[in-house]
């Protein structure tokens, strides 16, 4: 069986089913062992990440946004091997996890909050790390086949389809590596059996990578590319019609007599396309985007006599977009000429670190740095679809000529500072205690997104609400001082954690309503315009976990876990809610293990939602449970896998899931309905390595 890792900063609780744990540089890194199908299942990222505490907005099938301590999209810094990936759409339809093929990834990390700097800026949610880049090598000299696996899946629920296959050869000195994996599915269906209008979608990923080592060095290349011929968003306006992404990484590591290098350069292109392409949400409006990142790192360890570690660090990454609507042939609004919405954006970071880790001696341990962020962003001149001002477009014409007037270019310093202390305790105990300050500089959508018609507007917002975005050239970067604090004893047959955290946020970077718009004629059928400004927020929130150990004996091996999330968000103006904070949320788990046979027994109960944005007109939603049964069966070098999802088939509204604009196209009566979850989905799978 293969081993994934799910990697956590000390601060953040975690409790899955562990085949070990260990400390290393302050960073509590658990092991779970599971079968090869596992990985295969198109959102076992996303139930990875979720039984480690974080959330998600749902979008497309694949382009789900990750929400940590209450944020979500940029606030969190998503790294792959090291490199950012930037959302290339107005829409956020292809966030940085939807790059990442689910058998691709080797470890996943989870830094909330105060996480240490030298793990990535410009956050104030934390980090998530994916790590897909790992070295092949074997122990013989003799160049020769080390493993393969081909794997399929299927998912009833949405007649889904998954095939995955790997490849390695490799000597002790040199590895290739070949991974790929295709997705095709249909639109789901709720626990009434109606059919999730628009939520089909098809992905494509092969990744080739090949490294070489010495008795001083490392280095790793790897080639990715993507393609995403269409994936249905049911709530947003629009879907994506064709995703197309190559990426290019190489990995230098050298030891050194007085220190360690870890070098990484990085870029990625992405050709980005919205439009209609199914009879489940129809419309006639393309939208191109070509997006550009560039990144290189230079990261430098040095171990010091005392047994502690000083870790320094340059980086740089660099966004360029351009982002414009073709015209419509005959369209009286939607031309003659092409809507410019960014040209030639570029949003560059200059970033330096220095970090101290203390010596693991004695009973408190220190993990302290320092980040400095230089920002840049700007962009060309817009122009709108129409020239006239007596178009029905006709702000637009305002709008373009105020906005090519405007001075552009904006520049941010930005300085992260953390402090880390875990205290050792008796009875095999210890609390952890968190500082930090931390910054983001807004994207180039919140800052320079123009267009103050209802339909430009309504084409820009990765909330899933039915609203309409305009931005502000002017956005200060956001400031966020967060404090934590955990209690985690750990015996032999059981373990608990109790986290709580903070976060006050200067100039959070929320939407206020500067007109309201409604194209169905009903009081339900209202949404609103917003403009992206910036104000303070306060942020918070608790879980306590557990782990324990029923039975072990002959006739298999049981565990129970359970984990409780609470939180909570408000302006500090008026103390209104912020958007889709979580509401108290369980999941408890029941593990089977006897010889080949892996089976578990898991049970989420979410609470209703009764804190939700006005300004977004966010639903409320009724409390749920689910229960998903897993099982895998090894036999040889064949892995068996049968599941069922959502066992009782309960109808469910997604409290992060955003309105269902999809449904409301085809009938508005009932207004902007919540996105509802996925009915009962009987899922089979096989996979053979060899």
């Amino acid at each position: 069986m293969n081993q994934s890792t799910i990697a956590l900063f000390s601060l953040s609780p975690l409790f899955l089913s562990c085949a070990m744990a260990q400390t290393t540089d302050d960073v509590e890194v658990i092991e779970i062992s599971t079968s090869p199908l596992f990985l295969n299942h198109h959102d076992s990222i996303q139930s990875k990440l979720e039984e480690s505490g974080v959330q998600f907005s749902s979008a497309g099938g694949a382009s789900a946004l990750p929400v940590l301590n209450g944020m979500m999209g940029d606030r969190i810094q998503l790294l792959t091997d090291g490199a950012p990936t930037t959302a290339a759409c107005g829409n956020q339809m292809n966030p940085p996890l939807s790059y990442v093929a689910a058998n691709e990834v080797h470890a996943l990390t989870v830094l909330p909050g105060v996480s240490p700097v030298s793990r990535g800026g410009d956050n104030i949610a934390g980090v998530i790390e994916v790590s897909t880049l790992v070295p092949e090598f074997s122990d013989s000299s003799e160049f020769t086949w080390q493993s393969g696996r081909l794997g399929y899946f299927y998912q009833s629920n949405d007649d889904a389809n998954h095939l995955d296959a790997e490849a390695i050869v490799a000597n002790d000195q040199w590895y290739i590596k070949y991974v790929g994996a295709q997705v095709e599915a249909k639109s789901y269906e709720d626990g009434n059996g109606n059919k999730v209008l628009d939520t089909l979608y098809k992905t494509q990923n092969h990744a080739v990578s090949a490294g070489y080592r010495d008795e001083k060095q490392r280095i790793q290349l790897s080639i990715h590319h993507q393609s995403i011929p269409y994936q249905g968003f049911p709530n947003q306006y629009m879907d994506m019609t064709d995703n197309n992404s190559t990426t290019v990484k190489a990995r230098y590591e050298r030891q050194f007599s007085l220190f360690n290098l870890d070098a990484m350069v990085s870029t990625r292109n992405v050709d980005h396309e919205m439009g209609f392409f199914s009879d489940e949400k129809t419309g006639m409006m393309p939208m191109l985007t070509e997006s550009r990142d560039d990144a290189v790192t230079l990261h430098f360890d040095i171990p010091l006599d005392n047994g502690s570690l000083m870790r320094f660090g340059q980086e740089w990454f660099k966004n360029s977009l351009d982002d414009w609507w073709p015209a419509v042939e005959g369209s009286a609004m939607m031309g003659p000429n092409d809507y410019v919405n960014i040209n030639d954006g570029e949003r560059t970071r200059l970033a330096g670190f220095i970090e101290w880790q203390s010596a693991d001696t004695g009973n408190w341990q220190y993990l302290a740095g320092a980040r400095i962020e230089y920002v840049t962003t700007d962009t060309g001149e817009v122009q709108p679809y129409v020239d006239s001002s007596m178009s029905m477009m006709s702000s637009n014409v305002a709008a373009a000529e105020a906005f090519n007037a405007a001075e552009r270019k904006q520049t941010d310093t930005l300085t992260d500072i953390t402090l880390t202390a875990t205290r050792k305790l008796p009875n095999d105990s210890q609390l952890q205690f968190g500082l930090a300050q931390k910054n983001r500089a807004p994207n180039l959508y919140e800052r320079y997104t123009w267009g103050t018609s209802t339909m430009a507007m309504s084409m820009i917002g990765w909330f899933g609400d039915g609203n309409g975005y305009v931005g502000d050239i002017n956005l200060k970067p956001e400031t966020a001082h967060t404090v934590t604090a955990a209690y985690q004893i750990d015996k032999q047959l059981w373990r608990a954690e109790i986290n709580a955290w903070y976060t006050d946020v200067e100039d959070y970077i929320d939407a206020d309503v500067i007109g309201q718009f409604n194209s169905s004629g009903l009081d339900s059928g209202e949404r609103n315009l917003l403009q992206f400004t910036n104000l303070d927020a306060k942020l918070m929130g608790a879980s306590i976990s557990a782990a324990g150990e029923l039975v072990d004996n002959e006739y298999g091996r049981l565990t129970l876990l359970n984990r409780l999330d609470w939180q909570k968000g408000e302006r500090k103006d008026d103390s209104s809610d912020l958007y889709q904070i979580l509401p108290l949320q369980n999941r408890m788990t029941v593990q089977y293990e006897m010889d080949a046979l892996t089976a578990s027994l898991s049970w989420l109960w979410a609470d209703s939602k009764t804190d939700v944005d006005a300004r977004r007109k966010e639903n409320t939603t009724s409390a749920y449970s689910v229960i998903n049964l897993n099982t895998s069966y090894n036999i040889a070098s064949f892995t068996f896998r049968f599941d069922i999802q959502n066992l009782l088939d309960e109808y469910y509204e997604q409290p992060l899931g955003g309105v269902n604009i999809a449904q409301f196209k085809a009938d508005s009566s009932n207004g902007f309905s919540q996105i509802a979850g996925r009915g009962r989905s009987i899922d089979v799978g096989v996979t053979w390595q060899f």
